[in-house]
């Protein structure tokens, strides 16, 4: 087990982390890049032509996928971040 500033940076590295602590069975955090997604044509048109090419940019985020088995944007809470129950999905018998 180790603490969320070095999981921190094995997720950014690529690693799955996740905390023993959790509830949800299957769940945990990955690292998603900066780039830009193709804008989504709808009715409303909200972004269309904001962005050279149609290509919306984004920042780099955490994302978790959830027991319900979908996808989450993530921010770790202040009990998340100080926790001592981090570990690296794969690497949890070495």
């Amino acid at each position: 087990m180790s603490n969320f500033g070095v999981v921190l940076e094995a997720v950014k590295q690529g690693k799955k982390i996740a905390r023993a602590g959790w509830n949800g069975s299957g769940m945990f955090v990955y690292y998603v890049p900066a780039a830009a997604y193709p804008i989504q044509r709808n009715n409303l048109g909200t972004l269309g032509g904001m962005f050279p090419d149609d290509l919306a940019p984004y920042r780099e985020y955490l994302a978790l996928k959830t027991a319900q088995n979908d996808i989450a944007t993530w921010t770790p809470s202040c009990s998340d971040a100080l926790a001592e129950d981090w570990f690296i999905v794969g690497e949890e018998d070495e």
